[in-house]
């Protein structure tokens, strides 16, 4: 018996092995090397370091080479040289053990079993180094045997490159448009809105063209460096109106409904900014914004009144709310070129600050916000609500979200308009096979080869019939003149002209307004706002009409594809939304080639040669998270009890027996 001051026994039995000892892959035996795009610089690297799985709980890992480019953080092992067992829907520029610089967000350093967030100088340097990701991928890498002077030049590198502020031209989307050649065609299908033919077009598309019109008053940016070269505004303002107050206070023009109501939007002057402004703000954002859009759809759809949104840019919560409605409101929007061109239109020539608020140079955290990714997060929710309606897939936003944070395209890594022009201007930027010129994110065959590529489209998508030419209607529609904030009753002016010196008074109260009334505090609608709400649901879905998400409880759910995609415990194998999207198409592959048969065998019975015709399928089993949560190359079981396994082991034939092999060998388009 031990006394009360005695000691406990020592254990008997001391492990030399490191738990990354016990269950590794050998370190590579020949040389790999980082595979690098155009203008894109190996700064430095180290060998032997230990990469933890990051679909496993445990300390099972694999030993490979980290390397720190001007573009990238990658770690390489075996199956980085080979080319086999590549995966179906590979991206050609971010490979699955690549980060962009951009895409970091913090680095923590283990030091004795302690994590300490790393940044600028480092006078002591960690074990281990943990990596988070603005995609939410975690890579954890042991250094603990690696040498010392490759952990000190790895460690640094990444910290600073990744982590310190730095110039615009110092990105590296700089390097690789000097670097790269020019021979893809960025456009498309997708309008750009940086000519006034667009903005021509885009009026007479939506009927705009009767009470607005498109300006030129700020070619040069002698207006303001904030708005676009061209815009359009009501006829009833002048040239003389914009100049005079530098583009604020200018009702722009967004879109038009079909009953001639317009969506406009506003930005104050910064006087006009107080402390109950953010504090709505905030409550706006609380509110999750599809109320709001249902809100603003309200007024276009059944009210038929002109809504103005403001803000003190309008080029933040303004974007997202347009953006959205006329998704709700424009089938053209849910098309993938249509969405494409609304992006343009909205968010990357109307101004919104994708530098700042993706902190692409780690200036400010102050000024970073997901702003655009709430957008993408209300749209998907609509997607999953009413997949007919849109020609794209939860794919086609999941890899949208990511490239915001691949520096190879301009389209998310500038404030503005502006921004771009000026920075692609000067002699240092001519390339020796042509002129300067950036990469546009809508060019999808950087990232992906045409099989990858079908991912993006929607195979359900009910896809517009085409107008009855015999019938034409033939009435016309009033155009509203009044500019009022929605659910408010204010009266027009009864001068032509909103910035006449004796108008002054109207601009302040509206500005003093601010987004007060349009952003209301209530979780619960209005009783009119709720009954045009239930009237709608009430009715079978148009799907090339007005929709109106579900915002009631259960209806709004987390995009898992985005959010859960790198989490084992969330995916379903053989499950799935994939997997039901998949077994139908499987199906409608056998239609097609019963009917390919029926039609080869009555020409076959007419010449009389007849011969079968069998079809090789390529089976597997997909997980829910497809195409982004990996198939394990490893046999690799989460730490379970061993009772546990015992039990799942002696049901492994029933699961096997039940589960429904899926053919991937047909085209997904």
């Amino acid at each position: 018996m031990l006394g009360g001051g005695a000691r406990a026994a020592k254990p008997s039995f001391v492990s030399y092995i490191s738990p990354e000892e016990i269950h590794i892959k050998e370190p590579i035996e020949k040389e790999v090397n980082p595979r690098l795009l155009p203008g894109e610089l190996l700064l430095c690297e180290a060998s032997t370091v230990y990469k933890y799985m990051q679909e496993d709980g445990s300390n099972r890992g694999t030993y490979g080479k980290l390397v720190c480019t001007n573009f990238k953080i990658s770690f390489l092992d075996d199956d980085s040289a080979s080319d086999d067992n590549e995966p179906e829907f590979k991206n050609k520029i971010v490979g699955e053990n690549d980060i962009t610089l951009q895409c970091v967000d913090q680095i923590y350093g283990v030091y004795d079993e302690k994590k300490k967030l790393l940044t600028g100088q480092l006078r002591k340097y960690p074990e281990r180094l943990i990596i988070y990701c603005k995609d939410l991928r975690v890579f954890n890498f042991c250094l603990r045997y690696t040498k010392e002077e490759e952990v000190k030049r790895i460690v640094s590198g990444i910290v600073h490159h990744s982590q310190t502020p730095k110039l615009l031209k110092r990105l590296f989307l700089f390097s690789y448009a000097s670097a790269a050649p020019n021979n893809t065609d960025g456009r498309n299908q997708t309008v750009m809105f940086d000519t006034l033919e667009d903005w021509r077009d885009e009026l007479e598309r939506t009927k705009g063209n009767v009470k607005y019109k498109t300006v030129i008053t700020n070619e040069g940016y002698r207006v303001s460096e904030k708005l676009p070269l061209y815009f359009v505004v009501p006829i009833c303002i002048s040239e003389e109106s914009i100049l005079k107050y530098e583009g604020r206070g200018i009702p722009i023009w967004c879109w038009s409904c079909h009953n001639g109501a317009a969506l406009l939007k506003m930005s104050a002057f910064p006087k006009e900014q107080d402390d109950s402004t953010s504090q709505m703000q905030k409550a706006f954002l609380d509110g999750r914004v599809l109320k709001k859009a249902i809100e603003v759809a309200e007024c276009l759809e059944r009210q038929h009144t002109n809504v103005l949104l403001i803000e003190e840019t309008a080029t933040d919560l303004c974007c997202v709310i347009s953006s959205l409605v006329q998704v709700m409101m424009d089938s053209y929007s849910r098309t993938k070129s249509g969405f494409q061109s609304l992006i343009q239109k909205e968010w990357v020539i109307g101004g919104h600050s994708f530098l700042d608020r993706c902190n692409h140079l780690h200036k400010s955290e102050k000024e970073e916000a997901p702003v655009f990714l709430l957008l993408l997060n209300c749209v998907w929710q609509l997607v999953q609500q009413y997949p007919p309606a849109f020609e794209f897939t939860e794919t086609y936003l999941t890899v949208l979200s990511d490239s915001l944070y691949v520096p190879v395209f301009s389209t998310f890594f500038f404030n503005s308009q502006h921004q771009r022009d000026t920075s692609t201007s000067g002699e240092s930027l001519k390339t020796q096979s042509g002129p300067f010129r950036f990469l546009t994110v809508w060019d999808w065959s950087v990232q992906f080869d045409p099989k990858a590529q079908a991912f993006l489209n929607n195979p359900f998508y009910a896809e517009k019939p085409k107008p009855d030419k015999s019938q034409r209607k033939t009435a016309r529609f009033k155009h509203q003149r009044q500019l009022s904030l929605p659910l408010t009753q204010a009266k027009p002016s009864t001068k032509r002209g909103f910035f006449r010196e004796e108008t002054d008074h109207l601009i302040k109260n509206i500005l003093g307004r601010r987004i007060g009334k349009f952003i209301n505090s209530s979780d619960e609608p209005p009783n009119n706002l709720r009954e045009f709400y239930d009237s709608w649901h009430s009715k079978p879905v148009d799907y090339h009409g007005l929709l109106l998400p579900r915002i009631d409880g259960p209806e709004i759910k987390v995009w898992a594809q985005r959010y859960l995609r790198w989490i084992p415990e969330a995916q379903l194998h053989g499950g799935g939304t994939i997997a039901i999207t998949a077994k139908i198409l499987d199906l409608m592959e056998e239609v097609q080639s019963l009917q390919v048969k029926i039609e080869e065998e009555h020409s076959q019975a007419v010449s009389g040669d007849v011969h079968s015709v069998t079809t090789p399928r390529n089976s597997a089993r997909l997980s829910s998270l497809f195409p982004f949560a990996l198939l394990q190359r490893q046999s690799v079981k989460p730490a379970l009890p061993t009772s546990t396994w015992k039990d799942l082991e002696d049901e492994d034939d029933l699961v096997r027996r039940d589960d429904e092999f899926l053919d991937l060998s047909g085209d997904m388009s």
